[in-house]
């Protein structure tokens, strides 16, 4: 996959829909969660959760399926580009 395609980390794409204005720490009160572990999500320092997904899901109305899919997408080219694979033989039935 090439740079052009690089997947946005969540946390960016969750920057765009919480409301203008809206500090981190307000955020995090609304999720029921530590103001860190939201700062952390949305600087891309830690991913989405599944338990941080359905909050997201319940205070944002977007099922936590898309942020679980943009997390697994991101993380899946991250591994990708760290060339996991070398090394692996193919196993024959």
């Amino acid at each position: 996959m090439s740079e052009m395609h690089k997947p946005a980390h969540p946390g960016e794409v969750l920057r765009e829909y919480l409301p203008e204005g809206m500090s981190v720490t307000d955020a995090a009160k609304a999720l029921n969660v530590t103001r860190q572990s939201l700062s952390a999500v949305l600087n891309g320092r830690a991913g989405i959760s599944i338990e941080m997904a359905l909050r997201l899901e319940a205070a944002l109305g977007i099922e936590a399926e898309f942020w679980l899919r943009m997390q697994m997408t991101f993380d899946l080219r991250e591994a990708r580009q760290k060339e996991l694979v070398r090394g692996v033989r193919y196993i024959a039935a």
